[in-house]
């Protein structure tokens, strides 16, 4: 796969998971997120791929990878949700969801528009 193919696939990974998160989550608190196994263990996984996604993206194609704000953070969660999951708050999940993923949800929809432009 050439790595523009790759990039875009890994952006649309980003954008469903990140479009799922949004599903799960939209009108929830912190008690009806936190008291919900299905829908914690679902917003986990999804923002596990979109940290693994960016992870992908760094190595293989840095400089485009780059242009995704606080992406070593978002890659960093990805792994406190993998290894640190003993100590992970259902709460600060959620503000993640709410807060930060929305300007990461308009970073990357901005990215594929720019890829599917015509040159």
């Amino acid at each position: 796969m050439a790595p523009d193919a790759r990039v875009r696939a890994w952006l649309w990974d980003i954008q469903s998971a990140a479009d799922a998160i949004d599903r799960f989550t939209r009108d929830l608190d912190g008690q009806a997120y936190e008291s919900s196994e299905v829908v914690t263990a679902a917003v986990e996984r999804k923002f596990e791929i979109i940290g693994e996604a960016l992870s992908q993206m760094l190595k293989a194609a840095p400089d485009f990878a780059e242009r995704i704000p606080d992406l070593r953070q978002i890659i960093a969660f990805r792994n406190l949700l993998i290894h640190g999951y003993a100590v992970l708050q259902h709460d600060r999940v959620l503000r993640i969801a709410q807060i930060s993923l929305p300007p990461l949800r308009t970073t990357v929809g901005e990215l594929l528009r720019e890829m599917d432009a015509p040159s």
